[in-house]
């Protein structure tokens, strides 16, 4: 596989298949944003994407909450989050996958009684208990990015009862891959995918949510074909949309497994490397 975004050859970027509309899915974190930064080349090359008849989807391991109020309308054509967990197009819930009642009240009295960093992610709040959300204190801001509003916490003594779709674990007991398996097998875990912490640190989630299975929601929805769609991202957690793609494009630095299921292999943000892609797509024209 090539180490950079090649020219396509010309029966990819002439003719019909140029015209033909594709959905494209982009990663936030490391693929969309760096560091929370949006470039204005990325803004610029969804609109022109999205004006050429292409439709163009945020596909974040975010809670809805967590994706900027400016981004959240407007921008793109549609939401995955929760990495795949929560879908949405133009205000209509697709999907909002929670964990069970029995097994979330499991996670969060174990998170709890271990006095674990960690908050639990539902699509329009994030919860936690009062010790946790004293550590937390100024995470969530540096979470978002510069300039954009900060959720607030909601603290709970008790998080038995508490409805969620994923858990951020900043730090706890235990590698969080030995807590899921722990917790049963309709748990999995994941790197931390904003922070970049190993160890301790990371996400609980759901097994068999994934981002593909969000993509597969709007994809029904619309009636796309499979060979249409684009996914790029740029983590573990991009791993199974990439592979479910037609088009499975990797970021740059991103992990060998994830390297090896895409097809090409484009910038980080910090290069606008979204829209370079999108002209090598024939998504829009030429700079």
């Amino acid at each position: 596989m090539d180490s950079h975004l090649p020219s396509m050859t010309p029966s990819t970027t002439s003719g019909a298949a140029a015209a033909s509309a594709r959905s494209v899915f982009i990663d936030f974190d490391g693929t969309f944003a760096d560091h929370g930064r949006v470039p204005a080349a990325h803004l610029d090359a969804v609109r022109s994407a999205r004006a050429a008849g292409h439709r163009v989807f945020l596909c974040t391991g975010r809670p809805r909450v967590f994706v900027a109020p400016r981004l959240r309308s407007g921008v793109f054509d549609g939401l995955v989050c929760a990495a795949g967990g929560y879908a949405e197009i133009d205000g209509q819930v697709l999907a909002d996958r929670r964990f069970p009642a029995a097994l979330g009240a499991e996670v969060a009295a174990t998170l709890t009684a271990a006095d674990a960093t960690f908050f639990l992610e539902a699509p329009d709040r994030v919860l936690t208990t009062p010790a946790s959300a004293r550590r937390l204190e100024g995470f969530l801001g540096h979470v978002l990015g510069p300039g954009e509003p900060e959720p607030t916490l909601e603290v709970h003594q008790d998080l038995t009862g508490c409805s969620f779709s994923k858990v951020s674990v900043q730090d706890g007991p235990m590698p969080v891959d030995q807590l899921a398996e722990e917790l049963g097998p309709q748990v999995g875990a994941l790197p931390n995918s904003i922070t970049g912490r190993a160890g301790s640190s990371g996400e609980l989630y759901l097994a068999g949510v994934d981002k593909s299975v969000g993509i597969a929601d709007v994809e029904k929805h619309l009636g796309l074909r499979r060979a249409d769609i684009v996914a790029i991202g740029d983590g573990r957690n991009d791993l199974e949309m990439i592979g479910y793609a037609g088009t499975g494009i990797a970021v740059e630095g991103a992990p060998q497994q994830v390297l090896d299921a895409a097809q090409l292999v484009i910038p980080g943000p910090a290069s606008e490397g979204i829209a370079r892609c999108f002209q090598e797509l024939g998504l829009i024209p030429s700079s």
